[in-house]
C-alpha cells in the first residue's frame, strides 16, 4: 500500500517536472534573438540562439527574426510635378538591429514600415518629373531610402535598400513618348546624312582640284566608270565625253598634222584658225567622212 503512493507520488512529481521543464526550456534558432518579459517588465538582456531557461509562469520570451526581410510596396497612383498620371510600386529591404525596441517601441514593426514606405512612395511621386521616374531611379531610391529608413531608426530597424520596380504609364502618353523618340531618331538621321553630304562634298572639291592639276586623272577616272560599268554586264552603255578630254587629245597630237595639210593645199578651216584651244579631229576620219558623202551623192544621181 505504502508502495503504490509512493509510486504514485513519484510518477506526478516527474510529471510536474516535466511541466515545468518544458515551460522553462526554449529553443531560439540561429537567425533568432529572444526578448524575456519577466511579469510584463522587459529584461535587458537578449537571448542568443540555443537553449533558453526562463521562469516558468512568470516570463514570457518574444522571437524576433534578425534575417532581411523583403517586403513589396503595392502600386500607388499619383501626379508627377510635371503633371503626369503614373502607377508606381517599389520593393523594401530591411532588417532588425535592436529587438528590444522592436518589442517595446512598436507593435508590429513590418506593418508600420510597410505605411510608411506607402506614404513615401506617394510623396516622392509627387515631387519627381516623369523622366527622373523614367532615367534617373538611382537618385530617387536613395531619397526614398531615407525618408523612410528615418522614422524606423527609431524602432530599431534599419533600411538596407529600396528600389522602384516599375512605372506605369498612360496609353496616351505611351504614344506621345514613341512619337517623340521617332521624331528625335528623325532628327539625327537627318543630321547625319547631312554631315555626310558635307563631308563628301569637301572629298569631291579636293578631287576636283587634284584633277584640275592633272589632266590625265580625268581619263582614268572615265575609263575606271567604263570598267565598273561593264563589270555588270549591260547592254548599253551611255558614255559622257568630256572637253576635257578633247583638250588633252588636242595636246597630244603630233605637231605633224599642221606640215602635212600645208603640203596638201587644204586650207585650215576658220574655226580652228580662229579657235586653236579647240579640240582637233583627226584628218583620216574626216577623208572618210568627205567619201562617204560622195559615195552617198553619186548613189542619188544613178537612182534618179
Amino acid at each position: 500500500m505504502i508502495g503504490t503512493i509512493v509510486s504514485a507520488a513519484l510518477i506526478t512529481f516527474l510529471a510536474l517536472g516535466a511541466v515545468v521543464l518544458g515551460a522553462s526550456v526554449r529553443v531560439i534558432k540561429q537567425f533568432e534573438r529572444g526578448v524575456v518579459l519577466r511579469f510584463g517588465k522587459v529584461r535587458s538582456e537578449i537571448r542568443g540562439p540555443g537553449l533558453a531557461l526562463i521562469a516558468p509562469f512568470a516570463d514570457r520570451l518574444h522571437k524576433v527574426n534578425m534575417q532581411i526581410i523583403t517586403m513589396p510596396v503595392p502600386a500607388q497612383d499619383g501626379i508627377t510635378r510635371d503633371n503626369v498620371t503614373v502607377r508606381v510600386d517599389a520593393v523594401v529591404y530591411f532588417r532588425v538591429v535592436d529587438p528590444l525596441r522592436v518589442v517595446v517601441d512598436v507593435q508590429d514593426y513590418a506593418s508600420a514600415i510597410q505605411q510608411v514606405a506607402l506614404a513615401s512612395l506617394r510623396s516622392i511621386i509627387g515631387k519627381s518629373e516623369l523622366d527622373d521616374l523614367l532615367s534617373n531611379r538611382e537618385h530617387l531610391n536613395e531619397g526614398l531610402e531615407l525618408m523612410i529608413d528615418s522614422p524606423a531608426v527609431g524602432w530599431g530597424v534599419h533600411i538596407d535598400r529600396v528600389e522602384i520596380k516599375d512605372v506605369a504609364l498612360p496609353e496616351t502618353m505611351k504614344r506621345s513618348m514613341s512619337r517623340q523618340a521617332e521624331a528625335e531618331r528623325e532628327r539625327r538621321s537627318r543630321v547625319i546624312t547631312a554631315e555626310g553630304e558635307l563631308q563628301a562634298s569637301q572629298k569631291l572639291a579636293l578631287a576636283a582640284e587634284t584633277m584640275t592639276e592633272h589632266p590625265a586623272a580625268l581619263q582614268l577616272r572615265l575609263l575606271q566608270t567604263v570598267v565598273e560599268v561593264a563589270a555588270e554586264k549591260n547592254s548599253t552603255l551611255v558614255l559622257p565625253f568630256p572637253v576635257e578630254l578633247l583638250r588633252f587629245l588636242e595636246r597630244a597630237t603630233p605637231p605633224e598634222a599642221a606640215p602635212a595639210a600645208a603640203a596638201t593645199g587644204t586650207p585650215a578651216p576658220p574655226s580652228i584658225a580662229a579657235r586653236p584651244q579647240e579640240p582637233s579631229v583627226p584628218a583620216g576620219p574626216l577623208l572618210d567622212t568627205q567619201r562617204l558623202d560622195h559615195v552617198a551623192s553619186s548613189d542619188v544621181l544613178a537612182d534618179r
